[in-house]
């Protein structure tokens, strides 16, 4: 019996239960004894490979603090939780219980079903198999979603070791990720805008801990934004530095799906002004020192205001991705982020592209018109 705690992360406490721990067992839905008018077989996913398909929710679901009221489910084990849809789907904004390369086209008894009962929601891929490694056997796992924002994953049928997947054709994630979007005008380009997603946070669960009747419990820790009050907001003892934006009503740590509106309303500051104190007395701590040749002088000098005005320019770029400046640095990258096709509504979108093996991205770039 094993019980992993994991409490590295700020925004989620994971805990992993071992396959001879009653937990496993207790945290395994069986969907087969639930009201069968509710059990949704969706056609889509049973049927085809890399397909997604939107699911409305019959409660709010808080998911790194904002409130989800629908989600994309997807064949290759996964949940999209963003609310704009693209074509990597893969690459942030994801409840992962086991994604992988996963095609339930190819077997009769493959079907992706999910259980709303107006709490909570279960997502079960269902003797599905790997496409490009039909014969290593068929996988069965779930994911619940909570109405407190508790997430479990349980496994019921892993053939083989997690690790052991292949991800040339399609990343292997176990875990949550969350992004927020920026959209800005191109000023050199009339009635054109462009949209960058940022992936601020990512849980990374242990792969090698993924096996038959092994279950994943995460329970969410608190935001700023849940906070509706200034005194509350600017009082709050958490893991976060919370601020509260008097315009926008709202508390937020900067780094939160509403970070346009954040930046919008000049609410990062206070970094700059960290920084430039922090100058200041170190350059009076200098001139404490008893004198030194001119020469050293000037260079130590020359080094520091190259280091600060490093500095100052990485954050100036991280928190106003919007100015000239930061869209001159991001379009010249030595790394460029790859294109991205984004929609809004419903409807059942395929994604065919992934992440390179071996790398992973923290934004990407799409332009389109107004």
């Amino acid at each position: 019996v094993f019980r992993q705690e994991d409490t590295d992360h700020n925004y989620y406490i994971s805990k992993t239960y071992g396959p001879s721990d009653p937990m496993s067992k207790d945290l395994w839905v069986n969907i087969d004894q639930m009201n069968k008018e509710k059990v949704k077989i969706h056609g889509i996913l049973s049927n085809t490979h890399r397909q997604a398909a939107r699911v409305n929710l019959s409660f709010d679901f808080p998911f790194y603090g904002h409130f989800l009221r629908e989600i994309t489910v997807a064949t290759g084990g996964f949940i999209y939780t963003g609310d704009v849809v693209h074509r990597m789907l893969t690459a942030t904004q994801y409840i992962a219980p086991l994604m992988a390369n996963f095609d339930p086209s190819v077997s009769r008894n493959s079907t992706v079903i999910y259980f709303d009962n107006g709490t909570a929601l279960v997502v079960q891929w269902d003797h599905v198999h790997l496409q490009d490694n039909y014969n290593l056997g068929s996988f069965t796992f779930q994911a619940t979603l909570h109405n407190t924002g508790r997430i479990v994953f349980a496994y019921k049928e892993i053939p083989i070791e997690v690790s052991q997947i292949s991800s040339v054709n399609h990343p292997v994630k176990v875990g949550l990720s969350d992004a927020f979007v920026v959209v800005h005008k191109i000023q050199q380009i009339p009635n054109v805008k462009r949209r960058t997603i940022y992936e601020y946070h990512r849980v990374e669960l242990t792969k090698t801990k993924i096996t038959n009747s092994t279950a994943v419990e995460m329970m969410p820790l608190p935001t700023c934004l849940q906070f509706t009050s200034c005194s509350t907001c600017i009082s709050s003892q958490i893991n976060f530095n919370c601020s509260w934006c008097h315009r926008l009503n709202r508390c937020s740590s900067g780094f939160d799906r509403h970070r346009q509106d954040w930046v919008d309303n000049s609410y990062d500051t206070k970094i700059a002004l960290h920084l430039r104190d922090n100058q200041d007395s170190a350059v009076g701590r200098m001139q404490d020192t008893p004198p030194l040749h001119t020469g050293l002088i000037l260079g130590i000098l020359l080094v520091m205001l190259v280091m600060v005005a490093g500095v100052l320019v990485t954050v100036y770029v991280y928190h106003y991705p919007t100015s000239a400046a930061s869209i001159f640095l991001i379009e010249r990258r030595p790394s460029r982020w790859p294109a991205m096709k984004f929609r809004r509504g419903s409807g059942h979108p395929a994604y065919a592209e992934v992440e390179p093996v071996g790398q992973e991205k923290e934004g990407f770039i799409e332009s389109e018109q107004c």
